[in-house]
């Protein structure tokens, strides 16, 4: 396994920041007490589509579409929903405790290495704009995580260590269930036993067509080298290394 120092990005300034589009709001299922914690890229979007499909027979979903909706009016400035890929430390910090602890909260988490090749062709594919001028993998790897590079939404969403979005403020991972996007259908389904619902069929979305199976094709020994340093927590604590085992 390599190993290496996380290099934190320096934070930008907060009148320099853009606020992030998405109108989506972390799945949240009152009726089921469930919580899902979405990780960029880790076939979140998937389990989203598979798990909202009854939410309209939720009573709470008109008051949380209300206040979801508020939220986008004000560009999010009301704090009104808990975003998409909020961290579960939010929900923690903003639920009533006695609540938040009762809730079934899971997360996909994904090998790192093949995480970033899913993202180059996912910004590639659907917002070019963001490459910075790098239409090839090892160029824009070496430009998205060069921690002077300007803050943007869609960039730095996928570089955000997986670990942050599972551990409350002392480190310690807070969810109840950490599936693999590598065993991604086994783990939906254990994750909807433990809810007490049948698993519904995942259905295909953002499947990438435009890209090879095998990440390691993508890599050298240097670029392999500044994920290896980047998410060294998440390598370290999620158990996966540039090799499948």
């Amino acid at each position: 396994m390599f190993a290496g120092r996380y290099t934190k990005r320096a934070p930008t300034p907060l009148a320099t920041r853009r606020i992030a589009p998405y109108n989506a709001a972390m799945l949240l299922s009152p009726r089921h007490r469930f919580l899902f914690v979405h990780i960029a890229k880790t076939g979140g979007t998937s389990v989203r589509a598979a798990l909202q499909r009854g939410r309209w027979t939720d009573p709470w979903y008109w008051p949380m579409f209300l206040c979801s909706r508020f939220s986008h009016l004000s560009g999010h400035r009301i704090g009104t929903k808990l975003p998409r890929h909020a961290k579960v430390i939010a929900a923690k910090e903003l639920l009533p405790r006695d609540y938040f602890d009762e809730l079934f909260k899971f997360a996909f988490v994904r090998n790192p290495w093949d995480l970033q090749v899913s993202s180059f062709h996912h910004i590639r594919r659907e917002r070019p704009q963001y490459l910075g001028g790098h239409d090839d993998f090892a160029a824009f790897l070496r430009w998205k995580l060069d921690p002077d590079r300007p803050y943007q939404y869609h960039v730095d969403t996928s570089i955000e260590l997986q670990s942050d979005y599972l551990i409350d403020l002392r480190g310690t991972i807070i969810v109840d269930f950490i599936g693999r996007y590598e065993r991604l259908h086994d783990d939906f389904a254990e994750a909807c036993q433990r809810i007490g619902i049948h698993a519904p069929a995942l259905p295909h979305r953002r499947q990438a067509t435009d890209r090879s199976r095998d990440y390691r094709r993508y890599y050298d020994d240097t670029t392999a080298e500044l994920v290896a340093v980047h998410f060294a927590r998440d390598i370290d604590l999620l158990g996966y290394s540039f090799d499948p085992g």
